[in-house]
């Protein structure tokens, strides 16, 4: 009745066929299907993942900066500028993959993790903290390009020398052709406005005079070996393009702050110089030394002129995140009169003592830790500097949060007044159990172009 199964033999394969591929297909479509749902499943998971990373982080963020505001800060226009620069650093952390290789240092993980780093310079100038978070150095101004290592006239420095660099009045952002060994035959005074970026080549300034900052403010000097400085002077130096004059003898500190505010010191490796590595004297206010690596020295940091210069009182100083390494002996720092913030530093050598003062200075130490040598007799992280302790038992010095190794001990002092604590606080302290991996990269970065420093 049916003409079809008597057709079936003629072509015994065709309808096979045809089922077959028809099954091949809606196989391949359903594969096909479900992958993709797989893949947007994938995504979207990843999707929350990032996000309540992202909030997470935010979070633990912004309750930093309101611990921030509880004990620091006094003006809430600076805490509103605190929390927007914080969104926004997380914000552009996330565009570019920034947790992938977070380190929890907020410098570092600010502008570290961008491969194109040699393309963003300046995005360095966003990324400060601490009381010299404010230094934007010369992010307003034009790249300076060092292409001559000589310094043969202090007073007509030639066009391509770091001297002719930073004796200039506008704002400049100051980079190095190659590596360089600089011999300065007489301090290096800088000009407002300068940042020197020593990242991506190996700069030594070495074995002759070194940095003087006077009567200047924002500056941030970064990514240079500044060793084996030496005094000079009674000689002639210029200091701008228009001005130069007589300059009495130096003592041979590596970087000397006099009268100067606004000036983020970061990321360099500093020692064995005549007199001291970082000096901030003369009513300078509103530094940060951070990421530094110091080492073989004896005097390493003095903050505050003397005991009877009085406009230090107004001294504000943030030390955060150095590693104060081999062979120093004291002064990290010895400070005078003023307010100075030590936070998640590494202490691993002294021979005296760490941190000293005179004149009834705020010192307030959150987080760091403190590796005591073997001497029995130096145990103690402070020194009270020439003064009776009917005299500085009043004075306001506290260890908080601080990891005490080998016997290392911290004598407190003072009633602790919040207001005074309040003017020493510039940043949320981290745990000392953190310092190791905040501080392992602290000293001149080996960063390569196209890679992430």
């Amino acid at each position: 009745m049916c003409v079809m199964p008597m057709e079936i033999p003629k072509k015994p394969f065709a309808i096979c066929s045809i089922l077959s591929l028809m099954l091949l297909i809606a196989t391949v479509v359903a594969a096909v299907h479900i992958e993709n749902d797989s893949n947007l499943r994938i995504a979207e998971t990843e999707k929350l993942q990032n996000q309540s990373f992202y909030d997470s982080s935010m979070a633990a963020r912004i309750k930093e900066i309101e611990a921030l505001n509880d004990n620091a800060v006094q003006d809430p226009e600076e805490v509103v500028s605190h929390v927007e620069m914080i969104m926004r650093n997380n914000t552009e952390r996330r565009k570019l993959g920034y947790f992938s290789c977070g380190t929890g240092n907020p410098i570092d993980d600010c502008w570290r993790c961008d491969p194109n780093w040699h393309h963003n310079r300046k995005r360095l100038a966003d990324c400060g903290i601490g009381f010299g978070r404010n230094a934007i150095g010369g992010r307003e101004g034009r790249f300076y390009v060092v292409t001559d290592h000589r310094d043969d006239d202090p007073v007509n420095p030639r066009p391509g020398t770091l001297r002719h660099a930073v004796i200039q009045t506008a704002p400049l952002w100051i980079v190095f052709k190659r590596d360089m060994v600089i011999q300065l035959k007489q301090e290096l005074i800088m000009n407002s406005f300068k940042t020197i970026d020593g990242r991506g080549v190996n700069v030594h300034i070495a074995n002759g005079a070194c940095l003087t900052l006077q009567f200047i403010s924002n500056v941030i000097i970064h990514g240079l070996h500044i060793h084996d400085c030496k005094p000079t002077g009674n000689a002639l130096v210029r200091s701008s393009p228009s001005h130069y004059g007589w300059r009495t003898r130096a003592d041979g500190d590596a970087i000397s702050i006099f009268g100067s505010s606004h000036i983020w010191i970061d990321h360099n490796s500093l020692s064995n110089c005549a007199d001291g590595l970082v000096d901030a004297v003369m009513g300078s206010t509103a530094i940060t030394i951070s990421n530094n690596h110091f080492a073989h020295h004896n005097e390493v940091m003095l903050l505050g002129h003397s005991d009877s210069y009085y406009r230090d009182k107004m001294m504000q100083v943030t030390i955060a995140y150095n590693h104060f390494g081999k062979g120093l002996i004291q002064r990290m720092p010895r400070c005078r009169h003023g307010y100075f913030h030590v936070v998640n530093n590494d202490y691993t050598h002294w021979e005296m003592y760490a941190i000293g003062g005179s004149a009834s200075p705020t010192i307030n130490s959150q987080g760091n830790r403190y590796l005591a040598p073997n001497n029995p007799f130096a145990k103690e992280v402070t020194k009270r500097v020439d003064t009776d302790i009917h005299k500085w038992h009043g004075w306001n010095w506290r260890s908080e949060g601080d990891l005490l190794l080998n016997g290392a001990y911290f004598t407190p002092s003072g009633g602790g007044a919040s207001a005074s604590y309040a003017k020493a606080s510039s940043l949320g302290a981290k745990s000392s159990s953190m310092v190791a991996a905040i501080t392992a990269n602290a000293g001149v970065l080996k960063c390569r172009r196209g890679h992430q420093c």
